[in-house]
């Protein structure tokens, strides 16, 4: 699967093997956060890249996965330390459609953790306006 291909990558830090599991016209999306799309691998080397370079620990773990139709889910915990000291930590899942062995797109809904972050009726309250 090529998510697992990805997670070696990441652990690995081979940002040349990272981007070759994507197609050139890579159309990326976070629903979430609208303004993150982009199209090319070019921009995933110059995103992988930084974060290869920023956080030189930096270990994915693939918590599961699963691939059907051409569509490879994962589940991701992506952690380490920045140069800066401070905690690299995020989590959430990936969607990519796989053709010819490349991801074609992608959706990401991927977050950064926030251990001290608004409890759930805090939260329930904010969203419903409340």
């Amino acid at each position: 699967m090529l998510v697992e291909r990805l997670r070696r990558a990441i652990d690995d830090h081979d940002l040349d093997g990272f981007v070759g599991c994507f197609a050139p016209g890579y159309d990326s999306r976070q629903p979430a956060h609208p303004a993150r799309a982009f199209t090319g691998r070019e921009q995933v080397r110059r995103n992988w890249g930084r974060f290869f370079e920023d956080v030189p620990d930096l270990r994915a773990e693939l918590l599961a996965h699963a691939r059907a139709d051409g569509v490879e889910w994962g589940e991701w915990h992506w952690h380490g330390t920045r140069r800066d000291g401070t905690a690299f930590d995020m989590r959430g899942t990936t969607l990519f459609g796989v053709r010819d062995g490349l991801i074609r797109w992608g959706r990401l809904y991927m977050e950064e953790t926030e251990p001290d972050g608004s409890g759930i009726e805090r939260t329930v309250r904010r969203l419903a306006g409340g």
